[in-house]
């Protein structure tokens, strides 16, 4: 018989046992709870971005409280400057408010109000995160300077007069051993700076020299997010004391919703927006006496909701869920005070505005047709995706689903594991089952296609149902009744970079666009990019994603380096490609810009072969040649 290892030693528990990590090294091992997914810049939900959000926040918790109308903001390359004119920092905490835990104004309940945290764990955060960070505060002719680098102080100035206005002055850089090759991409940043003045009507954000304001709050971010050519009435818009709602509907399908507390976008909802998803059914049907469905109120919505909270409890420190029951301590509920609201203001409006709300009893009855046409496919269908389920040889599912309830215990390591869920849809089996072996099996999941989905570009939603890939990936992704039951935080569309490739693309993209818009709408629909070229000599292997990184590389190994040209995914091995679909993969959100009509977009790409389309293809179409190898190496 073999001998036994002594094992005894191996777990035991002493005070040795126990850790406790300084606040930036807790930061910087963990991420991913203070600030959701790292990211290199290309979604708007990466880190880089809730970076800036939490130096604003405190801005912006200094304009709620009536102090400085103005916020500048300055990206250059990789440094982020922000500055406001609010009452500054008391001198004496500089240091304190963004290098010690537990430290900042939200823990006195009337500085606080309801803001969102005042110098709270965000700065600190930043700081932590950050190759350099710098905060200036000034107060009543008086200026006070730290410096840090990686959440550790290097220098401290002494107090010193200045001839400034009051303030908060902050400047970081990210670190880019965190944020690996990561940019900040303008029009991210535009967005989430509309957002701010959208809440908070008045104020003026600079951004780089480019001036943002908004003087009628939620009304201006609906006109924003929708076409007035392709809305079926006027926006709604209502305010209340710490309440304001904005509505209409579209012809889309689905709902597209938009949620704030205290100026905090809450991009994943929470107590606020289920209560608003509530009120305005009951609203509704008490107002013109009939027992519509719950869907067919809410078909084609598009509504924002912004309230103000005291002291809101938030499901993790990104602020993108909220948990609080109440809108006050001793306040009412946050189903009675929303309810309410609506219940008073919206029914007075639709009372007063008879055509609209014949407009609005319209939209209801055509989705009522619509779904009742559907009723009886939708029932087979849905039955045949049950049994298929069981043993859906198209997912390959993963561990942790972005819709999952996260356990008391570990809750911020569970929140993180869901916001990194992804399922990439691919095509053939090669690929999928490159895909499959390099995933992680954790937070990654993997869709099969066969062969090139139909295009539904001018078909009605019966034919989700009626075509079995497209239902089963609806269920799939579990969003058949909105967003609300999304799966997976990241839909990303994996194909090969050829023409066929590229087609499946287009035709999935149409499918999402087509119906479900929300999905694209609310930034979840993404193409992986994949490497087109393997350049290697002997020491270095370099990827290209395209022709001019090819000759790059080629330069930079010199000699003749070998070069593999990756026709497909399936070529690429699963150990390679388990790069590729990191946490820091390369990918390109699928946007829907401003403006945008998307049924044109779609009849311009997918419908009819149309003159116009191809006299765009003759004299956008480009052959490129590779370059002989002799020039480069001149």
């Amino acid at each position: 018989m073999a001998k036994e290892k002594d094992t005894s030693n191996l777990f035991d528990y002493t005070e040795d046992s126990i850790k406790s990590l300084d606040w930036k090294e807790h930061i910087r091992l963990r991420p991913g709870m203070y600030i959701g997914k790292l990211g290199d810049g290309s979604s708007p939900d990466d880190g880089i971005y809730v970076l800036v959000k939490e130096v604003m926040d405190n801005c912006i918790d200094e304009y709620t409280m009536g102090y400085g109308k103005t916020v500048e903001l300055t990206i250059e390359g990789k440094t982020v400057t922000v500055r406001d004119y609010g009452r500054g920092i008391p001198l004496g905490k500089v240091v304190d408010v963004v290098s010690k835990i537990n430290t900042g104004a939200k823990y006195d309940s009337k500085a606080f109000q309801k803001s969102v945290g005042l110098n709270g764990v965000g700065t600190k955060a930043v700081n932590a995160l950050s190759n350099y960070f710098k905060v200036t505060a000034v107060r009543e002719g008086k200026e006070k300077t730290a410096e840090f680098e990686r959440g550790e102080l290097i220098k401290e100035y002494k107090e010193a007069k200045t001839g400034e206005q009051n303030g908060t002055l902050v400047t970081f850089i990210p670190d880019d051993t965190v944020f690996r090759n990561f940019k900040y991409l303008p029009e991210f940043v535009e967005n989430q700076i509309w957002n701010y003045c959208f809440l908070n009507a008045g104020l003026r954000i600079q951004f780089n020299g480019k001036s943002f304001v908004s003087k009628n709050g939620l009304l201006d971010l609906l006109q924003r997010k929708t076409n007035e050519d392709e809305i079926r009435y006027p926006i709604i818009h209502l305010k209340g004391d710490d309440i304001e709602v904005a509505i209409t509907h579209n012809n889309d399908y689905g709902e597209d919703l938009y949620s704030f507390v205290n100026g905090q976008h809450t991009t994943q909802g929470g107590t606020h927006q289920q209560a608003f998803r509530e009120a305005y059914v009951r609203t509704i049907r008490d107002f013109y006496k009939k027992d519509y469905d719950a869907s067919d109120i809410r078909t084609g919505i598009v509504a924002a909701i912004s309230v103000r909270v005291v002291e809101p409890v938030f499901e993790s420190q990104t602020k993108t869920k909220l948990g609080s029951v109440n809108v006050d301590i001793d306040g009412p509920s946050m189903k009675q005070f929303i309810g309410d609201f609506l219940a008073k203001e919206l029914d007075n409006f639709l009372h007063k505005n008879p055509a609209l709300a014949e407009a609005l009893k319209k939209r209801i009855e055509q989705s009522e047709r619509e779904r009742k046409e559907l009723a009886g496919i939708k029932k087979l269908a849905n039955e045949r995706a049950k049994k298929a389920n069981l043993h859906n040889r198209k997912l390959r599912d993963c561990r942790y689903h972005y819709d999952d309830e996260p356990p008391a215990k570990g809750k911020e390591e569970f929140i993180e594991k869901q916001n990194e869920t992804t399922i990439f849809i691919t095509e053939g089996d090669s690929a999928s089952g490159s895909i499959t072996k390099a995933r992680n099996v954790e937070t990654q999941a993997v869709f099969s296609l066969r062969g090139k989905p139909l295009n539904c570009f001018g078909l009605t939603k019966k034919v989700v149902y009626e075509n079995e890939e497209f239902n089963l990936l609806q269920h799939a992704l579990n969003i058949e009744e909105g967003l609300e039951g999304l799966r997976f935080n990241n839909v990303v569309i994996a194909t090969d970079a050829d023409v066929d490739g590229m087609h499946i693309r287009l035709l999935l993209m149409t499918f999402f666009l087509q119906f479900f818009p929300d999905l694209v709408k609310h930034e979840k629909v993404y193409v992986l990019e994949t490497p087109l070229f393997r350049v290697r000599n002997k020491q270095e292997t370099i990827y290209c994603f395209s022709e001019q990184e090819k000759q790059e590389a080629m330069k930079k190994l010199g000699g003749k380096p070998e070069v593999t040209r990756f026709k497909g995914l399936g070529e690429i091995s699963p150990d390679e490609f388990a790069q590729f679909i990191s946490t820091d993969m390369r990918k390109q959100l699928m946007r829907v810009e401003e403006g945008d009509h998307i049924q044109q977009l779609l009849e311009y790409y997918m419908g009819k072969n149309t003159p116009d389309r191809q006299e765009f293809i003759i004299e956008n179409l480009r052959i490129e040649l590779d370059k002989p190898v002799e020039l480069i190496n001149n």
